[in-house]
């Protein structure tokens, strides 16, 4: 077996994807084969495999870091939040089923044979794995049966890091009593602890550091400043979306509204917009409404297609899409949003709740019905106004009807994709990653009246995850964290 190490967190969102993301890059740079892994994730923002499945997105960015192809053993257990059926269940890349938060917790006991043969399969071909946890590890109220913290720990014999946030304050007190809260064998697999997201003068914190050290007899092994490139990755959680939208200030030419749905999937399409100088992406809650200046209304994607489309209705944005429309704006719905402009939504199966049928925005003339088969694929071809694309497909259901004579897209091997309005101003695709492609980007923003930077955005990527791991070289005992690894 290879080293591995776990690092967990004293709560969500303490920045354990991108401190696992920075030491994959680090510990690459320095000639070893690392690979990640993350037993379970809960994230409606995934990414297609080459073995064709699906996992999340954080661990994919984790793979690109370590210069590694995603796999599906890399996010054994995949939870996708729906609405009336709970989670979807993704086990190796593949849809296992569907279970509400109580119901959840008997069945994750059963998953953890897969999690540990995902482990292995991964530990075979790697000198260090590199483990991120879920949550908190002082959720005691979870801890039987657990498979993302302890349980994996214990189980794989995996040593742990565990991170706190000290920019959300009370950073002594969550990891102290993480310490006192825990079992004694848990607190026993923790080797030490990194202080996260620290602003000002790192002197005024050393007693801090010291105080925990001694407390928990955890050895202290950084304290990172924080990291002001985060904002440029993918990121795992829709949280993220409720701060993103003060990064700058509004300016751009081109204004883009996106509706922010309950159920918002592959949220990071929207990354290259942000991007881009020319381009003002403005994230409007329900409550708000859409701005009258816009020249597009993207729909993103949705794990929860029906649900958010009443969400959306309720909200008022159909009425504010379709004043709009009548102004000469553009509509752009992608996968979930796609099937939302759709005169109908079918879902007989029950996949999302009572199997059932509901009206949709009638901007398209496509009908959808949704199925258990899931298309996880990486695709290409060209769109049509003739600019080229890659990208990736990941939704279930089909779409038919009038509009679709008028595809969005020609695939590679000529399949169609999508469909355009007989007016050209309302488009849906069931194409993901459109906007990372520079020449789609580019062919937007002159559409809508703009012009696009002319950066490569992924080797601004690229750039942001080397940062990220001088950064973390910068401040975190790299040493002796490796030592730690067993």
């Amino acid at each position: 077996m290879p080293r591995a190490l776990m690092f967990q967190g004293t709560g969500s969102d303490v920045g354990k994807s991108l401190i696992v993301a920075g030491l994959c890059r680090a510990f690459a740079n320095r000639g070893l084969k690392v690979l990640p892994f993350k037993p379970q994730n809960m994230s409606n923002n995934a990414a297609v495999t080459a073995d064709g499945g699906e996992i999340g997105r954080a661990q994919a960015l984790q793979a690109r870091a370590a210069r590694a192809a995603p796999s599906v053993h890399m996010n054994p257990v995949l939870l996708k939040p729906q609405s009336a059926v709970g989670a979807q269940i993704v086990v190796q890349g593949k849809v296992y089923g569907n279970a509400g938060a109580a119901d959840y917790q008997h069945v994750k006991g059963k998953l953890l044979p897969r999690v540990l043969e995902s482990f292995r399969h991964l530990a075979r071909d790697a000198d260090l794995v590199l483990v991120e946890g879920a949550g908190s590890a002082s959720e005691i109220n979870l801890r039987a049966r657990d498979i993302a913290n302890m349980g994996f720990a214990r189980a794989a014999n995996v040593p742990v890091v565990l991170i706190g946030d000290i920019d959300r304050g009370g950073v002594i007190a969550s990891l102290v009593g993480t310490r006192h809260v825990i079992e004694p064998a848990d607190a026993a697999m923790i080797r030490g602890f990194i202080v996260n997201r620290f602003r000002g003068d790192p002197a005024l914190f050393e007693d801090g550091m010291a105080e925990i050290a001694r407390r928990t007899g955890w050895e202290a092994l950084g304290l990172v400043p924080f990291f002001e490139g985060a904002r440029r990755l993918p990121a795992e959680d829709a949280l993220a979306l409720a701060g993103k939208h003060e990064v700058r200030p509004a300016g751009g030419r081109v204004k883009i509204a996106v509706p922010i749905l309950p159920h918002i999937a592959n949220f990071d399409d929207l990354d290259p917009l942000e991007s881009e100088p020319d381009v003002d992406l403005v994230r409007v809650w329900p409550g708000e409404a859409l701005p009258g200046d816009a020249a597009l209304v993207l729909l993103a994607g949705s794990k929860a297609t029906m649900s958010d489309l009443q969400a959306l209705k309720a909200a008022g944005f159909d009425i504010d899409i379709a004043a709009h429309l009548r102004r000469g704006g553009y509509v752009l719905g992608l996968c979930g949003g796609y099937q939302m402009l759709g005169r109908t939504i079918a879902d007989p199966h029950g996949m999302e709740g009572p199997a059932g049928r509901m009206p949709g925005l009638g901007l398209l003339e496509v009908d959808t019905t949704l199925s258990p088969d899931k298309r996880l694929v990486t695709v290409a071809g060209s769109t049509f106004d003739g600019v080229a694309f890659r990208g990736y497909e990941m939704h279930m259901g089909r779409s038919e009807g009038a509009d679709c004579a008028r595809p969005f897209a020609r695939l590679e091997g000529g399949r169609p994709d999508g469909a355009v309005a007989a007016g050209g101003r309302v488009f849906g695709t069931y194409v993901h990653g459109l906007f990372a492609d520079d020449r789609q980007r580019a062919a937007w923003l002159a559409r809508l009246g703009g012009r696009a930077a002319g950066h490569d955005y992924e080797a601004g990527v690229e750039e942001t995850l080397e940062a990220l791991a001088r950064h973390l070289e910068a401040h975190v005992d790299l040493e002796r964290l490796f030592s730690h690894a067993a």
